[in-house]
């Protein structure tokens, strides 16, 4: 493709995008028109908006994956799609406050808690949906699964105080984030495709040393995130190291030590 043709394309790409339009791909497509067939999909689309997609991607094939993949040992999937997600991405997007009633630890109820819904999050470890919001009373930021979330009603907000708890939250996530360095084993390069993969979930920076051919993943994560990175580590096992990151390189020495002990290997056999 010669210059003038990229400077076209650009063009053509721009445009669409200012007018809401995006390109997609006929592997995109199969892959959308798959996910519709799931019955999560009635929940998580409205009537009319489920109808047209299906209608538009009527002509496409679905992803034949039945014949290619087999899945083993399947964790139960506790939530796909939660009936209040809609209701609250909007409440989000609106930057509406909220008056909240749910549920805690013994199964007591709290009734009728005003605050500022901030984002939604899927945990990854727990499979299950969560509501991140700020509590207006308290001055806390909170996290609830929607699963015990018994009531919910919009209520109204001055916008400028919106946006000042919001970047309030902001700065407060900033300050609890942490970063750890994992080094990709050079012999293991071949599988940099498999072993980014395990760390897609994380806000994450890769770098290449072309003097050493080795790749260092640099993973930013909040608090709670740790011990589901431990899994994505454990998991890809000799291939990577943590080379920064100190409570990272204590827990893989703890589970390293137990599982050598369990063999009969001591201390003493290690360090000779």
């Amino acid at each position: 493709m010669h210059l003038f043709e990229k400077i076209f394309n650009h063009q053509i790409l721009s445009r669409l995008e200012d007018s809401g339009t995006f390109m997609v791909t006929s592997h995109e497509r199969a892959w959308l028109k798959t996910m519709l067939e799931h019955p999560a999909a009635v929940e998580a689309f409205t009537a009319d908006a489920l109808g047209k997609l299906r209608s538009m991607l009527e002509t496409d094939e679905a992803m034949d994956v039945y014949g290619h993949l087999i899945e083993k040992a399947r964790c139960i999937e506790k939530q796909v799609y939660h009936p209040l997600l809609r209701t609250l991405r909007r409440l989000v997007m609106n930057k509406s406050a909220v008056r909240l009633t749910y549920e805690v630890k013994g199964g007591r109820l709290n009734a009728d808690h005003s605050g500022l819904p901030y984002k939604l999050e899927y945990s990854m470890v727990k499979r299950e949906w969560y509501l991140l919001w700020y509590h207006l009373r308290h001055h806390a930021f909170m996290s609830t699964r929607l699963k015990k979330i018994r009531a919910i009603e919009a209520e109204p907000i001055e916008a400028a105080k919106a946006d000042e708890i919001i970047r309030r939250v902001d700065r407060l996530l900033e300050s609890r984030k942490s970063e750890a360095v994992i080094e990709v084993v050079r012999q293991y390069n071949g599988e940099l495709s498999r072993i980014l993969y395990a760390f897609s979930s994380f806000e994450k920076d890769v770098e290449y040393d072309a003097e050493c051919d080795t790749y260092r993943v640099k993973v930013t994560l909040l608090g709670d995130e740790f011990e589901y990175l431990l899994s994505k580590i454990r998991f890809l096992g000799k291939r990577v190291r943590v080379v920064e990151g100190d409570y990272l390189k204590r827990r893989m020495l703890e589970s390293s030590t137990k599982a050598l002990e369990r063999y009969g290997v001591t201390e003493e056999e290690m360090s000779s």
